[in-house]
């Protein structure tokens, strides 16, 4: 049985475990909601744009001068993922999750004789691949010492994937990340960036006829400002969206070991009350049997 003393001291211990995840979880409500309200706002935004290049770009696809960022290399040999995680751990299993649908589709790939390079925006996210896949690893890119992740990042990640498409380094680009749906719920996700995804003739046939637009200027040149545009949106949104999700995850993480401290703290206060009685009640018959003995 532990001394009264050695209770004490882990009560205390997991009393001052528990301020810390009680101020950990509030900041994290905090930033959640200013995380949360600028993905929400970027969203809209985002999938609107991925449509109207799709859109545009059915009818410059087939040329054959149409821009790499929109049709690829022509290739499938190659697949570059770019794998965007959180920076700080203390989430659950939030970066463990989107580390596990990365490794699953790496392996897919693998097995149908493709060659795959990673690209790992945010520090957990690469350690954790790292550990089977070092090998593949063609960058890591890290924004631990930022406050808040800004539009400009997202360009210098989209800066970096034009300049590898243009050597020839890949011919088809994925990101995955956690998509944000609540507090409770972040689902991995991946979304083709390179080449972009156009819509289906089928498809559109049965949707019903579809509108038609005349383009000023150009359609190849509408496509050669925005598309690299586009890159750096669908970049940012899934940054946005993976802060969200992490302190969503941080949230709930720290809130449920609040609560794990506070009922191993009434389990411990109740050993150490049993303790403390049994000593006194201990002390009390060698009182009464030396009194006796006198």
């Amino acid at each position: 049985m532990a001394s009264l003393k050695a209770l004490r001291m882990r009560i205390n211990s997991v009393k001052s475990t528990r301020k810390i995840t009680q101020a950990m979880k509030m900041v994290a409500a905090a930033k959640l909601r200013r995380a949360q309200s600028r993905a929400e706002a970027a969203r809209p935004y985002a999938e609107r744009m991925e449509r109207m290049l799709a859109s545009l770009g059915a009818g410059v696809a087939g040329q054959p001068d149409a821009p790499a960022l929109l049709v690829g290399t022509g290739g499938d040999s190659v697949h570059l993922l770019v794998v965007v995680s959180g920076d700080r751990g203390l989430a659950g299993a939030f970066n463990t999750n989107v580390g596990r649908f990365a490794r699953a589709r790496i392996r897919e790939l693998e097995g149908q004789g493709k060659t795959v390079k990673v690209l790992a925006v945010g520090r957990k996210g690469a350690t954790f691949l790292k550990r089977e896949f070092a090998s593949r690893f063609v960058g890591e890119i890290s924004f631990a010492g930022k406050k808040a992740v800004g539009f400009e990042d997202a360009a210098e990640v989209a800066a970096q994937l034009t300049a590898m498409l243009d050597k020839g380094e890949f011919d088809v680009c994925t990101l995955v990340y956690n998509r944000f749906k609540n507090v409770i719920t972040q689902t991995p996700s991946e979304q083709k960036l390179i080449p972009t995804a156009l819509p289906e003739t089928e498809e559109d046939t049965l949707a019903g006829p579809q509108p038609l637009y005349e383009y000023e200027p150009a359609e190849d040149e509408i496509l050669a400002a925005l598309l690299p545009q586009n890159l750096a949106v669908q970049i940012y949104r899934a940054l946005l969206e993976t802060t969200a999700g992490f302190y969503g995850s941080q949230m709930t993480a720290m809130d449920n070991a609040t609560r794990n401290a506070g009922e191993m703290i009434n389990k411990l206060t109740l050993n150490y009350n049993r303790t403390r009685q049994a000593n006194i009640t201990k002390e009390l018959i060698e009182i009464i049997s030396g009194a006796e003995a006198l």
